[in-house]
């Protein structure tokens, strides 16, 4: 028969997958919402470095708040008399945030060509535009 596994332990099998589907959804929103008005006063750089800031500063909470939960529940086992390693690992842990930040970062800066395309060319006649 197997032991029930200890609370702490549990903490640290598998993914978090509702701060990953926070990272999906609201890191993303929060920057195109902070860039659009950078990017309708034709502010395209600075707009995308503001909102590249945001996703990544959002990134980087996300992996500090994994951080101390792994830390939390390697403590706790090793209150217990016990050694537990979290699974996957505390860095493929981060690199999920880390890489779906620079992934986000990604795509804001495409889509900021294709505004800026659309700004430099609404003044021209359409028979100009390329």
């Amino acid at each position: 028969m197997q032991e029930p596994i200890p609370e702490p332990v549990q903490a640290m099998q598998g993914l978090n997958w509702s701060r990953i589907a926070l990272q999906l959804t609201v890191a993303p929103l929060l920057g195109f919402l902070v860039t659009a008005p950078f990017w309708r006063k034709a502010e395209m750089i600075f707009g995308s470095l503001v909102g590249s800031g945001l996703i990544l500063a959002w990134a980087l909470t996300l992996i500090f708040a994994e951080y101390v939960e792994v830390d939390r529940s390697v403590r706790a086992c090793f209150d217990a008399g016990t050694v537990c390693w979290p699974e996957p690992s505390a860095f493929a842990r981060f690199a999920v945030y880390a890489c779906v930040g620079l992934g986000e970062v990604f795509l804001l800066f495409t889509v900021s060509l294709a505004v800026e395309r659309r700004i430099r060319n609404r003044d021209y006649a359409e028979e100009w535009r390329r």
